[in-house]
């Protein structure tokens, strides 16, 4: 069990590494990958399908298809043009549903304004369904019934405050500043069920700043670029940032821009025992668990218990 960090006698909080947890992590689904296939002879299978040729998206899918080259999965891209129907969309996700050879499914988003995201994800069969989306997957979450595909953000947020607090988490309070279905909601239901005290916050909390400085932990995942003030952190709390926000970085540069999180850093971590740094925090973690939802899938597939990773 890792100890919980303390405040250095400078006052400045313990960075948490997510690109080293990430790499620990993928270490070991290298591992239980190779010994899937020399028992089963099954190899995981990621099938990635990108609509359009949004910049961003490209970048993500790409990271994405050459982890999963690196592990050895079966790694398969569908790119298709942004005028691309949603009949034809909903196709090609019932071919990979019934491939055997694909054992996760990941539809990049956002989806072009013809395509409904909804019924794309409904389409996915919810074992193949490694970004943890469909409604079944979520109502397993919540409910705890069945073996759920946990959302890659929030499963990655976890393995980091395990790794920074130990694997008891049980009557720390927590605040979670954010709603969203993708990260917000998934996160808290998690953190419910290590045995913490959830609040979940939000842009219509009332005197927001005063929520979160009750908390033990502090999840931020509002997307809104150092919202979150180092007045608003308890003393010693640990602080997990999970937002990306893009601003201009004149310093730097004509043009030039840079990455700040959803939480004001330098103040933060002034007052924090641990912080998660943007870039470098949480971001590493996603592709991470998205590799690891992969191979549970594969696992599952097979009637095999799932590999704990972290």
């Amino acid at each position: 069990m890792a100890n919980a960090p303390s405040s250095s006698a400078s006052g400045i909080a313990a960075t948490i590494d997510g690109r080293a947890v990430s790499a620990r992590v993928i270490e070991r689904i290298a591992f239980e990958t190779r010994r899937l296939t020399d028992e089963t002879g099954v190899v995981p299978g990621l099938a990635v399908v990108l609509v359009g040729d949004d910049p961003a998206s490209q970048v993500y899918v790409g990271a994405k298809g050459r982890k999963a080259d690196e592990l050895g999965f079966v790694s398969v891209q569908h790119t298709l043009p942004a005028d691309t129907s949603e009949e034809a969309m909903l196709r090609l996700v019932g071919e990979l549903n019934d491939d055997p050879a694909i054992h996760g499914i990941l539809v990049q988003l956002p989806l072009p304004a013809q395509i409904d995201k909804n019924r794309v994800i409904e389409a996915i069969r919810p074992e193949k369904d490694v970004d943890g989306f469909h409604p079944i997957n979520v109502g397993r979450l919540a409910s705890g019934a069945g073996e759920a595909m946990v959302p890659c953000t929030p499963a990655g947020c976890m393995i980091l405050l395990r790794d920074t607090l130990g694997d008891d988490l049980g009557g720390l309070e927590a605040v979670v500043v954010g709603r969203s279905n993708l990260v917000g909601k998934p996160v808290a239901q998690l953190l419910l069920n290590e045995n913490c005290t959830v609040t979940i916050a939000h842009s219509r909390t009332r005197d927001l700043p005063a929520v979160v400085r009750r908390a033990d932990i502090v999840v931020a995942a509002v997307g809104r670029q150092e919202m979150v003030r180092g007045d608003w952190i308890k003393p010693g709390a640990t602080v997990i940032d999970v937002g990306v926000n893009r601003i201009p970085a004149p310093e730097k540069g004509e043009g030039k821009t840079r990455l700040v999180g959803d939480v004001a850093f330098a103040e933060a971590a002034a007052v924090a025992s641990a912080i998660t740094p943007v870039p470098g925090g949480v971001g590493p973690m996603t592709i991470a668990l998205l590799m690891a939802n992969t191979l549970k899938a594969a696992c599952l597939s097979l009637g095999r218990p799932s590999p704990k990773l972290g």
